[in-house]
């Protein structure tokens, strides 16, 4: 089963951008995308159908804003939209899908770079959504969690650590956030496979576009499985030059067949 989670930043500039090419490269078995600013309603998927991917969305109430989606050419069991979590759902921040005893969980966390208000939001959402994973996690033990974290972990995810001390997505905070979170069961699947690799960023400012070019960004998206996975763990990877977005594709592949 290969998996891709993407920050497109918006669906339909990515689609403008090659999105669909691209998808006719075959690049996974399962996409997650996240940031679509957009409703089913808004986009023409006759092309990605076609190429045997049944898409489902989870959009945010407001327009052009957040927003989720799947695009799978395995028919999931089971489909939930949301969390039953008031503000949550109302971005359209999170969308489940269930292969027989697999469950994906493709998930967009909050950003808190436009003040302490969103970024107080942040906090209380990495709360409501762990003990939404916690309580899902006790009836199905085989769980992915792929998104955009907007949480750079160590030193080694982003570019210029001491310079971004005190920016949002690597705030201590944050950053012991997530190292409580893999250390109650989670695989980060890229750092365990690439566990010295520098510069494996997922995401690059789009204020200065040279950054790209650079190399100057961030590691903030991941897809993370539980430890009753670990053993189906073959390969993960960052596909830096696919550009349709600031963001790019990560991609893992596990060694399951739906139902197992």
């Amino acid at each position: 089963m290969r998996i891709i989670s993407y920050n497109v930043n918006g669906i339909r500039a990515a689609i403008k951008k090659g999105f669909v090419e691209w998808l006719q490269t075959n690049p996974a078995d399962i996409i997650c995308l996240q940031e679509t600013k957009a409703t089913k309603e808004d986009v023409d998927t006759t092309d990605i159908e076609k190429l045997g991917y049944e898409c489902y969305w989870f959009s945010a109430q407001k327009k052009g804003y957040s927003g989720v989606a799947i695009f799978t050419k395995i028919k999931p069991d089971n489909v939930v939209y949301g969390t039953n979590t008031e503000q949550s759902d109302f971005e359209g921040r999170v969308i489940r899908a269930d292969f027989g005893d697999i469950s994906f969980v493709n998930a967009y966390f909050p950003s808190g770079t436009s003040g302490d208000e969103r970024q107080n939001y942040k906090y209380q959402w990495l709360t409501e959504f762990e003990n939404y994973l916690a309580a899902l996690r006790k009836k199905r033990p085989q769980l992915i969690v792929v998104g955009d974290y907007n949480i750079a972990h160590e030193e080694i995810d982003i570019h210029d650590p001491k310079g971004n001390k005190k920016s949002s997505g690597f705030l201590p905070e944050e950053r012991s956030w997530m190292s409580q979170f893999l250390e109650s069961g989670w695989i980060d699947t890229y750092r365990h496979l690439n566990p010295a690799v520098v510069g494996g960023y997922t995401w690059w400012s789009q204020r200065f576009p040279s950054v790209r070019l650079q190399n100057k960004g961030w590691r903030i998206d991941y897809i993370a499985i539980t430890d009753a996975l670990s053993s189906t763990l073959k390969s993960a990877s960052i596909f830096p030059d696919v550009k349709h977005s600031d963001h790019c594709p990560i991609f893992v592949e596990l060694s399951l067949k739906k139902g197992k």
